[in-house]
């Protein structure tokens, strides 16, 4: 159109045909799928949030991410055509250059994304989950964003994923932000990357449920131990419901990772000097009860200039994070090919 100015010629104004394409994201988790799409412009069209799913290493495993895919496409109400990309953000190590996954569905010869996009007819790349949600986060804040941050994924396991001078960091070989394989403990709990005393095995969604068995099974009281439920089938939403109802026990043991995970945040502040630090996963959906304990810990052991410089917040997008970040890499990762 024309800018309407007060003399004169009028400049023509330009913007992007939201409908000329459009792009779809996964979130491939370990129990369930979510996916989304969106236009050019990164107007969310749609999502499908939490279809429980198992992650197994199959080529059945493969085939059902595909239908799930594929019947998501199907219920879309745009032109199929114009689908020009699909980003899958799973967890593990990824290399988003090749394409490679060496954690999960690893039985093929050739590339996970080069599979996928030979089995569904559309251009296919793969990310490290937590490098979707924080570029999710980042994109979604606009320009008001840092260029400078730090994404703490406190889920089943623990990742990070580290945005430098508003480009995601990927490292040599796609693995940065191992966060949660860091040796912090001598506690001799295997972690299921098989070494011992990983930060994970103390600062986790599946720390904090065995640890909150073994209070369980020691004769502590909890609402979920007072619940009908399995106690060995005890989920990680069960723990943060628990939470959220102002369980003594939940909230003192979330409260206690929080203040591990402070501790470790405090030692990146210093690597990195952020200008933000996002707590995300579902862990941070306990709110105040997560992110105070945090806040406290990296007062107490960061340098004080440091600790200046670096805002701590939670997850704006909470558990859409996953699924906005893959829709924007989606659409990002096509013009960087």
């Amino acid at each position: 159109g024309k800018l309407e100015t007060s003399g004169g010629r009028h400049p023509s104004l330009y913007g992007l045909n939201a409908d000329s394409a459009y792009f779809i994201g996964v979130a491939m988790a370990v129990q369930s799928l979510s996916l989304g799409a969106i236009n050019f412009k990164g107007d969310v069209l749609q999502t499908k949030m939490e279809i429980p799913f198992k992650l197994e290493n199959t080529p059945e495993c493969l085939e059902h991410i595909c239908q799930e895919i594929e019947t998501f496409i199907d219920e879309l109400p745009c032109d199929k055509s114009k689908i020009l990309n699909i980003c899958i953000g799973m967890t593990g190590r990824v290399n988003p250059e090749t394409g490679c996954s060496y954690t999960h569905l690893t039985f093929g010869e050739k590339p996970l994304a080069e599979m996928f996009s030979e089995r569904l007819g559309i251009n296919v790349c793969i990310d490290n989950d937590s490098r979707a949600m924080a570029y999710g986060e980042y994109i979604m804040r606009s320009e008001k964003c840092p260029k400078n941050l730090i994404y703490v994924n406190v889920n089943w396991g623990l990742g990070l994923a580290i945005i430098i001078d508003g480009k995601l960091y990927s490292g040599m070989s796609g693995f940065a932000g191992e966060f949660g394989h860091n040796y912090g403990y001598e506690n001799e709990i295997i972690c299921h990357c098989g070494k011992k005393g990983c930060i994970e095995t103390e600062v986790s969604g599946s720390a904090l449920q065995r640890i909150l068995l073994e209070h369980i099974k020691n004769g502590e009281t909890s609402i979920i131990s007072n619940s009908r439920k399995n106690i060995e089938e005890i989920t990680l939403d069960d723990i943060i419901a628990a939470v959220n109802k102002e369980d003594l026990l939940c909230i003192e043991l979330v409260e206690e990772i929080g203040v591990k995970l402070g501790r470790h945040v405090a030692g990146l502040i210093n690597i990195f000097n952020p200008e933000l630090v996002i707590i995300g996963g579902d862990l941070s959906r306990t709110g105040d009860y997560l992110i105070q304990p945090i806040t406290t810990a990296i007062r107490k052991y960061t340098l004080n200039l440091m600790n200046r410089d670096s805002v701590i917040v939670e997850s704006k997008l909470k558990e859409r994070a996953g699924i906005i970040g893959a829709c924007m890499l989606s659409r990002s990762k096509l013009f960087e090919s």
